[in-house]
């Protein structure tokens, strides 16, 4: 099992409207597609941005790299481009992908 996890770097004046985004056009858009399952937004609290704004993190189940490059190809890039469209340089992702060790 694969996480795909994007940290987003958020400024605080757009943060409320971007975890409404968020949670109510992004997350339904990738659900509805099913390559990714079961979402988990979390904040970082370990700690804040020097220019004072906060940081999520988005991790999402995928089950192969080909099934998430998959999505990327046919719906991740799309939502990337509408998020760099509505809040331009104000939300920052960096995406991981890591392995699940049991």
């Amino acid at each position: 099992m694969l996480i795909y996890n994007t940290t987003y770097q958020i400024e605080d004046e757009v943060l409320s409207t971007f975890l409404i985004w968020l949670k109510e056009c992004y997350i339904p858009q990738v659900e509805m597609v099913g390559m990714l399952k079961k979402p988990r937004l979390c904040e970082v609290l370990s700690h804040r941005n020097e220019d004072g704004g906060s940081s999520y993190s988005l991790q999402w189940e995928v089950e192969s790299s080909l099934l998430l490059h998959r999505w990327h190809t046919e719906q991740g890039r799309q939502l990337n481009e509408d998020l760099i469209h509505i809040f331009n340089n104000r939300v920052v992702g960096f995406p991981t992908l890591m392995e699940v060790k049991e």
